[in-house]
């Protein structure tokens, strides 16, 4: 007889049994024109086995496995009435909190619903998809197994375009089941689908020791892609190590995305401060070097061009401030202030300026204890001038797994502070004046550092936590969505049997309210799931 997947809870209260394993001498797959799928038997008799050699200890875990499921059951439905009532304009609550409710319950982000999807990113998502399903289906069958019920078949199938799995068992069989029997089949699939989630939680907290054998962690991040586009395009490769933000150590990716956004802050309190003048041009936040003054001697005039002081586009304008300026604007209340401002400009090259010490208050690491805006005699603290709402940014890079550093047996170049770092064949640090945000989102990077160079060690840490977030992103999803109360899902069949405990209910009138809870489960998911997807795209 055909198998077929798990649904029904028969009503028949037969005794519990010792069942035969069922052979299934020959499977046909399916083929049409909106539905094809391939059956798998390999795996009948070593999951059977495997179960009723381990039955009382795997009855004992999925009986856990039902507290969860029901739990799920009973989430789910309240966040789909939650939904459909503010859907209907029956309930007027926070959007913001909604949004991020259930988006981050089912999977849902702006990042997740990117259009400009990479391929490597289809890939991590397959990969999470085929482990996702299998914990699920790996689950009713071993659930199956120790209740003395062996599947039929294993089918991967195509139903239109959305792909799924399914485990198929004897009905009859099931029919002998007791109730509560039955309900730990149900909810294996949802309650491995947790444990999988888990799984994935505790390998990415527990990472950094797994890998610490063969990787460095959190010291300072690594460039695993710069895309073509980047600022950092022709400057930095996959290798490099990012040391430091305005002289601010970095020692992972949340720390250099933090920085920027500091950065980006602070450049916006100044552009503000500066809207009601005359000239837009203004110094860099009270970002100093301190430059020797036979430099100044050397530096260019600066070229006027329309009553404004500008520099060859090589070299980069730069103007004194003392530690008296809490703020400084190019633009001055009066003309003579303006021309002072401008008759005291230097157009400097900025790879040579980086490589002096720092002055000025402005740097979002203190240099030192004393007064940050003095310099030796022979000096002078000179901060960049740009236009408002642009953000001068050192960043200090490393090359340790370049052939010319490897040459020179340089790899205990990782521990390098950036204050004694200069332009070496090993790295060296570079001036960027634009949108810092966009700058630190052009690049991909990890926190792991190889201990060696060997292929595609540099790729490996992040292509597994990649999949490891994929995988517990997708196996969250897939088990709140088997547990929405609607037709051919999980739900469906522990809603039943639930309904069966419930004595004051005939059979007839238990499956009137069943087809009453899915009918209004699937009205309620089409609700819900229209106002999570436009919440997260608008």
């Amino acid at each position: 007889m055909e198998g077929r997947r798990l649904r029904r809870f028969g009503r028949g209260r037969g005794q519990s049994q010792t069942v035969l394993p069922l052979r299934v001498r020959h499977l046909s797959n399916t083929i049409s024109c909106w539905y094809c799928d391939f059956k798998i038997s390999a795996l009948n008799e070593p999951l059977f086995r495997f179960g009723r050699r381990h039955a009382r200890c795997l009855r004992v875990w999925f009986s856990v496995g039902i507290g969860f499921s029901l739990t799920a059951l009973l989430g789910v439905t309240m966040i789909l009435l939650w939904e459909s009532a503010r859907a209907l304009h029956l309930y007027n609550g926070n959007a913001q909190f909604s949004r991020l409710l259930s988006g981050s319950l089912f999977g849902l982000s702006p990042s997740v619903l990117e259009l400009s999807i990479s391929v490597a990113d289809v890939g991590y998502l397959f990969i999470s998809s085929i482990i996702s399903v299998f914990a699920h289906e790996f689950g009713h069958a071993l659930a199956a197994a120790s209740e003395g019920v062996q599947m039929e078949f294993i089918a991967v199938f195509l139903a239109v375009l959305f792909p799924g799995a399914l485990v198929a068992f004897n009905y009859e069989l099931l029919k002998a089941l007791p109730r509560f029997a039955a309900l730990r089949i149900y909810c294996a699939g949802v309650w491995h689908n947790a444990s999988c989630c888990a799984v994935c939680g505790l390998v990415l907290f527990l990472l950094p020791l797994i890998l610490h054998p063969f990787y460095v962690h959190g010291e300072s991040p690594m460039v695993v892609d710069v895309s073509s586009i980047s600022p950092f395009s022709g400057f930095l490769s996959p290798g490099d190590l990012i040391i430091s933000m305005d002289g601010t150590h970095i020692h992972n990716v949340q720390e250099w995305m933090e920085m920027a956004a500091l950065l980006d802050k602070q450049t916006l309190r100044n552009s503000n401060s500066s809207n009601d003048f005359k000239h837009f041009m203004t110094v860099n936040d009270r970002k100093g070097y301190c430059v020797p003054s036979s430099l100044m001697d050397q530096s260019k005039d600066i070229l006027l061009i329309d009553n404004r002081s500008a520099c060859p586009i090589e070299l980069t304008p730069f103007v004194n401030i003392s530690c008296s300026e809490s703020s400084m604007l190019v633009d001055g209340s009066s003309e003579d202030d303006y021309q002072n401002r401008r008759e005291s400009m230097y157009c400097l090259a900025a790879k040579d300026i980086v490589r002096l010490e720092k002055c000025g208050d402005g740097w979002v690491k203190s240099i030192s204890n004393r007064s940050s805006c003095l310099c030796s005699k022979d000096e002078s603290c000179l901060t960049p001038v740009q236009m408002p709402g642009l953000t001068w940014v050192e960043v200090t890079y490393s090359s340790p797994y370049s052939p010319e550093c490897q040459q020179l047996g340089r790899n205990s170049f990782l521990g390098v502070k950036s204050s004694d770092f200069g332009e070496t064949s090993c790295g060296g640090t570079f001036v960027f004046i634009g949108d810092v945000i966009s700058m630190a989102q052009s690049i991909r990077l990890t926190a792991y550092q190889p201990r060696w160079s060997f292929p595609f060690g540099a790729y490996f840490p992040n292509v597994l936590e990649k999949i490891l977030m994929c995988t517990f992103h997708v196996s969250l999803t897939l088990a709140l969505l088997n547990s929405l109360p609607v037709y051919f899902l999980d739900g469906e069949s522990i809603l039943e049997v639930i309904l069966c405990y419930v004595s004051l209910l005939s059979p007839r009138r238990r499956g009137i309210v069943l087809q009453l809870c899915l009918v209004g489960g699937i009205v309620m998911s089409i609700l819900a799931f229209l106002r999570i997807f436009l919440l997260i795209i608008l």
